[in-house]
């Protein structure tokens, strides 16, 4: 009997190789603060995960929403969730849930999506272990790895991904060929893109020499693909693109495809930067 051949085609790595399996104690920052308040409708079925404010107006016009057995129509009504019975196509929708506060260093070539049409890996797929639903605080584009915040606090993670609040995110950039002082000084004044000019960007060069360099960019006011569209509007090539730091967070050593839960401390830092505390 001939001994079976060994494949030379190499095994293709599992997407979900790094992810983590075990459950974790997840900290507990109090009771959620919705719990008992009363709140418009709309923001509380996005709060709650079950739709866009947007789509909730929509939803409650159409008598597809009731509070204790009772339809709700009017715009601008309100609740209190955790205590009246609020429902959607009579099913009752989740209950204020714990706090979750963490971040995840995002690998290469994944959504940061929680599902996608096409198949492509995405985020959910590294917190798998999580007993509560969490969505990503703001996006890291496809190709871009690093500190990805997730919650299940609506009003935080709103906050900290708006531009009125200005919270910083630092990159730390890659690039084929010597970056030149012209160019520094143009990241820093900011660079006109196709949707308008850019803020000014906080840059160090951390190294160069004219097969590469690698730089460290700050900014405040992110846009879609900003710093990459930055740097290919100045011309250069980027080779790794790695967000290390949002707000007073850094990302450390945490390796890729692994998440932690942030601390007590870290999360008031936040609250206070967005005008939360």
């Amino acid at each position: 009997m001939k001994p079976r051949r060994k494949s030379s085609q190499p095994r293709r790595p599992s997407a979900t190789r790094s992810t983590q399996t075990t459950t974790k104690e997840i900290p507990d920052f109090g009771p959620p603060a919705e719990s008992g308040e009363e709140k418009r409708l709309n923001r509380i079925l996005s709060l709650a995960g079950v739709t866009s404010r947007r789509k909730a107006d929509e939803w409650i016009a159409e008598g597809r929403v009731t509070v204790n057995g009772k339809a709700v129509t009017e715009a601008g009504a309100k609740a209190r969730w955790g205590i009246d019975r609020i429902a959607v196509d009579g099913r009752p929708i989740p209950a204020p849930a714990a706090r979750v506060y963490l971040m995840l260093n995002k690998p290469f070539a994944v959504m940061c999506s929680l599902s996608d049409p096409e198949g492509r890996p995405t985020v959910a797929e590294y917190l798998k272990d999580l007993p509560v639903r969490v969505y990503p605080v703001g996006r890291l584009d496809f190709d871009t790895l690093g500190l990805l915040l997730f919650t299940n606090d609506g009003e935080w993670a709103f906050r900290l991904s708006h531009p009125r609040y200005r919270v910083p995110r630092t990159y730390k950039a890659t690039l084929a060929g010597e970056i030149t002082e012209a160019d520094l000084a143009a990241l820093r004044r900011g660079v006109p893109l196709q949707d308008g000019p850019t803020g000014p960007a906080t840059v160090t060069v951390v190294s160069r020499s004219p097969e590469q360099s690698v730089i460290r960019i700050t900014i405040t006011r992110g846009r879609n693909r900003q710093v990459r569209r930055m740097l290919e509007t100045l011309g250069y090539k980027i080779i790794h693109l790695i967000r290390i730091g949002f707000g007073p967070l850094a990302l450390g050593d945490l390796k890729i495809g692994r998440y932690r839960f942030l601390t007590l401390a870290e999360v008031e830092d936040l609250r206070s930067m967005v005008g939360l505390a």
